[in-house]
């Protein structure tokens, strides 16, 4: 089997009423390296899909020439129930609005039914230990049932990601460059794919907080480590969150820069025939995310930028002033200032912004405070 498309049903919401989900299977089932990629699982992120949309079309071509030595699984959008979320011709993306809150948090936790899967059947040999891992993966998936439409939809993309060797699921921010959310662990290994999409920085933590797709694929690997750490298991899952740009950046180049970019990382991961040209002259920083500092608007209002994307700015730079439209002569201006010396990584679009909204995220070098230092956002 070279190319394969799936139909994955999820659970209906109501009577009369279906989504599914797409999925392509390129190469032979079970073979190795796999590699699962998926689009858009914000479903208001549409750089995404564009990226996706090109890369099919390059895998396709692979796949009728041969060129495809392990197996890539693709899923053009990830996320059905949010793309058809619309009011007053908004698309609502982002969040579940029947309650579920965001798309991208609250991952399934398997760690405690693998480990007791796997208890007494780990060996000496790494790469016996990961097989077991992984089947222990798939059995806890099959074995469980979802309930509703947003477990059915979580459940179907885990149960073709856990498995993987490797995982990408490709985001983009508001207004943003490139950059990417890693465990330290698969850094640098992680550098070669931070190189070929030119990405701005590479974020590291082991446990952000809320259950994202990646980490929940990644950190896995990280907890068995610890419960059995008499036996060699390497972290076998490198997942990436990849922040294709912003929302607006949507266009048929940077889909096909994109595309061509993840082609050739997956060719140098052995997924694909072919050498792919020397590897990009790039310097991309691997940072603690407590050295990224998430700035946030003290009040509503609307926000008058200083700075643009890419600059770097200094400790106690003003980065945007937040005009109150109500307030007198000589207090309709807050200053917002930096509270590191970094990289501007990432600017929100819609200048009108709520009390508590993120307004800018700074890439610096040393750990924040908590209250400064980045957070997940809803």
């Amino acid at each position: 089997m070279s190319h394969a498309t799936e139909e994955l049903p999820l659970i209906p919401p109501g009577p009369g009423t279906r989504q599914s989900l797409v999925l392509h299977r390129f190469g032979r089932p079970g073979a190795r390296p796999k590699a699962y990629l998926q689009a858009s699982l914000h479903a208001d992120e549409v750089p995404a899909m564009m990226a996706a949309h090109h890369l099919l079309q390059r895998l396709a071509r692979a796949a009728q020439a041969g060129e495809i030595l392990g197996e890539i699984l693709l899923v053009p959008f990830a996320n059905p129930i949010g793309l058809a979320q619309w009011a007053n011709e908004r698309h609502l993306g982002r969040h579940e609005l029947r309650g579920g809150g965001n798309f991208n948090r609250r991952w399934p936790d398997l760690e405690a039914e693998v480990a007791r899967r796997i208890e007494g059947s780990l060996g000496p040999e790494p790469a016996a230990n990961v097989a077991a891992v992984r089947a222990a993966i798939a059995a806890t998936l099959e074995a469980a049932v979802p309930r509703r439409e947003l477990e059915s939809l979580k459940l179907a993309l885990f149960r073709h990601s856990a498995t993987a060797d490797y995982v990408l699921d490709l985001h983009c921010d508001d207004e943003a460059l490139l950059h990417l959310f890693l465990l330290p662990q698969h850094w640098p290994d992680a550098a070669d794919l931070a190189a070929e999409l030119g990405a701005a920085a590479a974020l590291l933590d082991e446990d952000t907080g809320g259950g994202a797709f990646d980490e929940s694929n990644s950190k896995l690997w990280l907890g068995l480590q610890r419960r059995f750490p008499d036996h060699p298991l390497p972290p076998a899952c490198l997942a990436a969150t990849v922040e294709l740009r912003g929302q607006a950046d949507v266009s048929d180049s940077l889909g096909r820069q994109d595309a061509e970019a993840l082609f050739r990382w997956l060719q140098r991961r052995g997924l694909i025939a072919g050498r792919p040209p020397a590897l990009p002259r790039h310097d991309c920083p691997g940072v603690p995310l407590a050295a990224c500092q998430v700035l946030r608007a003290p009040a509503a209002g609307i926000l008058a930028y200083r700075v643009g994307l890419g600059e770097t700015v200094r400790k106690g730079q003003t980065l945007a002033e937040l005009i109150d439209p109500a307030a007198g002569p000589g207090a309709a201006r807050q200053a917002l200032t930096a509270a590191t010396d970094g990289l501007v990584l990432s600017l929100k679009a819609h200048k009108l912004v709520l009390a508590g909204q993120s307004v800018a995220k700074i890439v610096g070098s040393a750990p924040l405070p908590a209250e400064s230092a980045f957070a997940l956002e809803e």
